[in-house]
């Protein structure tokens, strides 16, 4: 006899829809994937009945209040817009319901900015947690004693899983799959939804020249483009300064200043990036270490401990071919 798992997603006024209907879809393709039920699905809202998603897309829901709340295995909290979540986190009675499902659930969390709610109910205190990269800054300010990760795409801390903005809610629902019913059903899941990659938790909201173009002016994004099209090359402060028609000390002052890292740090981001979505590949530690701008295996594995603890051969044999 499976076990059958109680899912909660919780809905509201202005909810993202994808941050219900990714995890539910997950959850629902995972009893295919593995031959027999193994989740019941309830997408639940403070009173229930049809929720208006921030997209008009009306979802139906279930009461809070019709349902146990000591019968749920998980239960994650969605996303949406502010006026949506901050009615959420006042209404007294689904706190009080929250808290008492929470803390009898195997595991709780939230789908993008979700975690607003979660810490606004005091669900997470001192937690690691995700939430969609434009409210990473303002989650960290208003609850200054969580860590707020700005670039994992989900985060698991205790039984505390969230995850950063929208789509990254399937991500971490397939590594929920995983840790219950195997690799080989979560990786049939992302078949069933048509899922390019698996991609793990640590992996980064945005590339490197995502994130930095976010921040650069527009004259420094075209260099972004440039630095990121021959990262195999040597690529010597003096020649992106020569690029950028600057003198070296006024390059490095500016483009400090307008990507928030050091040319040779945003470099150095840039060609480990590529060695970790290199390696996953049967490519040799040479021929990646030559892509990504190393002159040897050794100088790359070097780098590569220092920056995320684990040599380049552990992480391929934790995450990609041996």
């Amino acid at each position: 006899m499976h076990p059958l798992r109680q899912i909660a997603l919780i809905a509201f006024d202005g909810v993202q829809a994808l941050d219900v209907t990714g995890p539910a879809s997950v959850f629902s393709a995972a009893n295919e994937a593995a031959g027999h039920p193994s989740y019941q699905i309830h997408i639940l809202s403070p009173r229930g009945g049809a929720v208006a998603s921030g997209s008009g897309v009306r979802l139906l829901t279930e009461a809070i209040g019709e349902l146990d709340p000591g019968s749920f295995d998980t239960v994650l909290i969605a996303g949406g817009n502010k006026a949506g979540l901050s009615s959420l986190a006042r209404d007294a009675r689904f706190a009080d319901w929250m808290a008492r499902a929470c803390a009898r659930s195997r595991r709780y969390g939230s789908v993008c900015t979700g975690a607003f709610a979660l810490a606004h109910l005091g669900l997470v205190t001192r937690q690691r947690v995700a939430t969609h990269w434009e409210g990473t800054e303002l989650l960290a300010r208003a609850y200054p004693a969580l860590t707020v990760d700005p670039d994992a795409l989900y985060v698991e801390d205790g039984k505390v899983w969230t995850s950063a903005g929208i789509t990254t809610g399937i991500d971490m629902c397939m590594a929920l799959v995983a840790r219950d019913l195997g690799e080989a059903v979560a990786n049939s899941v992302a078949r069933m939804l048509v899922v390019y990659a698996r991609r793990p938790g640590y992996q980064s909201q945005f590339s490197p020249v995502l994130g930095a173009q976010s921040k650069a002016t527009h004259g420094f994004a075209a260099l972004l483009d440039w630095i990121g099209e021959r990262l195999d090359q040597p690529l010597e402060v003096s020649l992106l300064a020569d690029r950028a028609g600057m003198s070296a000390r006024s390059f490095h002052r500016k483009f400090l200043d307008a990507t928030g890292q050091t040319p040779a740090h945003f470099i150095e981001t840039m060609r480990l990036d590529r060695a970790r979505a290199l390696l996953p590949s049967v490519a040799s530690l040479k021929e990646i270490a030559a892509r990504c701008g190393y002159a040897t295996a050794g100088q790359m594995s070097k780098a590569f401990v220092r920056r995320y603890g684990v040599s380049p051969a552990l992480f391929r044999e934790m995450h990609g071919q041996a």
